[in-house]
């Protein structure tokens, strides 16, 4: 048997692989940049075939950079953003449009049609989902309407629609395998997530047809096998970015969750066996399906993020780097009264404004550098505490603890906002690569190397820190009703 797993991480902004030994070490890995296309106000787009340069760059890197061979890999797991919506010829491989990435609006005037159409609970009840334009079907909609017959190619099956995951694989399988697994599957607006299997009334409803789909095999399936790096490699696991972190976490049991501090912000709280019992302002979703058994998630989805970091950074030339935003963060007692609500693609979970507008609100002569970068990493903590208020709320369920990653949890400063928020401890692995390594121990699992709850214990390890709730809670009610009044004003930019 092979001594290396191969985690594919495929985000937003970069794509990563990660080697991993048999012990669940982490050896190895190697980031590649993946670039974003603003071509109109709200519109966030890539290239398709970029984000499959990038990642199989990436690979090969820590390949090299180990000497590994493909002849020493047992498997491949790939993890994904989520929503991306690709559409490509089936006979050429190429790309009919631009990758629409998660984050994009250009689809709301579609959703707004469906909803006026009175399709809004029927679509909440089959899929989980809201009719928003995050998610892949509206995508799909999109451009089959932009490029040229693209309904009528569609219909003859010359062209394939696929999330990242499905994308990556179809390249890596020089087109033998067109698939994806339900967690995945979940997000399209497609899926009907009680029954796993895609839904012909919802593709009816928005006139897609079935040949483009991938088909849905399990998350710890059998994806086909790659030969793209010198030897044959099987695809043993597919998860969707989220939902490998939540499985990462070893968040199995109801009552457990995760938050992710990426380019947005996502909280899963298991929930089991059953669709959960959610407030209609959050997400049902699939956690994992393992060998034909789903567990449900509770999703709340923060769209802006620690892309309001970088925009600091890049756009307003505030910080040089993400690492000096908690240094300038600490240097004042605390924002002055000045809050931001990052909503520069609108706001996602639990308000779905997809015409609200960023703001920065409470600006006197006194308002400095420092108290705006702090304003924009107690957003990301704000914005948890609504989605993970909802999901309680909703749910039934308690929560004794927060487990977090992504890029953003390195910052001490917001996590110990975020406990003092939420009231509870905020809990941060030794390494954040959770998403890597949830989908390396799937992928292990399905190879033998480990039972894959069980080996989860090695692979994540214990937690680095705690970070204990420390504020008052009248001091807590005040900064609340601090961000809710800015989230107010927020939401009012398109009402004149």
């Amino acid at each position: 048997m092979s001594e290396f797993l191969l985690a594919l991480d495929q985000g937003t902004t970069s794509s990563r692989a990660i080697l991993f030994d048999r012990a669940g070490r982490e050896l190895a890995k190697r980031y590649v940049g993946v670039k974003q296309v603003y071509r109109r106000p709200g519109w966030v787009e890539q290239d398709a075939n970029e984000i499959f340069e990038s990642q199989m760059k990436a690979a090969r890197d820590v390949l090299f950079s180990m000497s590994v061979s493909a002849q020493d890999v047992e498997a491949i797991g790939i993890a994904n953003q989520r929503e991306t919506t690709i559409v490509w010829d089936t006979r050429t491989g190429e790309p009919i449009h631009p990758a629409i990435v998660w984050q994009s609006r250009q689809t709301e005037r579609i959703c707004q049609t469906l909803r006026e159409r009175g399709l809004e609970d029927f679509f909440r009840d089959r899929t989980g989902l809201l009719l928003d334009a995050y998610f892949s079907g509206t995508k799909i909609r999109f451009i089959l309407d932009e490029v040229p017959n693209g309904q009528e190619r569609a219909s003859r099956g010359e062209i394939a629609f696929g999330t990242v995951d499905s994308w990556l694989i179809f390249k890596m399988t020089e087109g033998r395998i067109h698939a994806t697994d339900p967690t995945n599957a979940s997000r399209t607006l497609l899926f009907d997530i009680r029954r796993g299997t895609w839904d012909k009334e919802l593709l009816e409803a928005l006139d897609i047809s079935e040949k483009i789909l991938p088909e849905v095999r399990n998350s710890n399936g059998n994806f086909g096998e790659t030969k793209i790096f010198g030897g044959s490699i099987p695809i043993t696991a597919v998860l969707g970015d989220q939902q490998a972190a939540l499985f990462g976490q070893g968040c199995f049991s109801p009552g457990s969750a995760k938050n992710t501090y990426g380019t947005g912000c996502f909280f899963l709280l298991n929930v089991g066996g059953k669709v959960g019992s959610s407030d209609r302002k959050l997400l049902e979703t699939i956690a994992w399906c393992l060998d034909g058994k789903s567990d449900y998630a509770i999703e709340g989805s923060v769209f802006t993020a620690g892309s309001a970091i970088q925009w600091l950074r890049d756009g307003l030339g505030l910080i040089e780097s993400a690492e000096e935003s908690a240094r300038a963060a600490l240097s004042v007692e605390d924002t002055g009264d000045v809050y931001f609500v990052p909503a520069f693609v609108g706001l996602g979970a639990p308000h779905w404004d997809a015409n609200a507008r960023g703001m920065i609100i409470g600006l006197t002569h006194g308002t400095t550098r420092e108290h705006v970068v702090r304003a924009t990493l107690e957003s990301l903590a704000y914005q948890t505490y609504e989605v993970l208020e909802c999901a309680l709320r909703g749910s039934g369920l308690t929560l004794s603890k927060l487990r977090v990653d992504g890029g953003a949890s390195h910052n001490d400063f917001l996590l110990q906002f975020q406990a003092d928020l939420l009231g509870i401890p905020v809990e941060r692995p030794k390494s954040l690569e959770v998403t890597a390594s949830g989908v390396a121990a799937l992928a292990g699992s399905k190879r033998g190397f480990w039972e894959s709850k069980k080996g989860l214990a090695t692979l994540v390890g214990e937690s680095s820190r705690v970070f204990e709730p420390k504020i008052s809670e009248d001091r807590r009610q005040a900064q609340l009703e601090g961000w809710k009044r800015a989230v107010v004003r927020a939401k009012e930019w398109d009402q004149g």
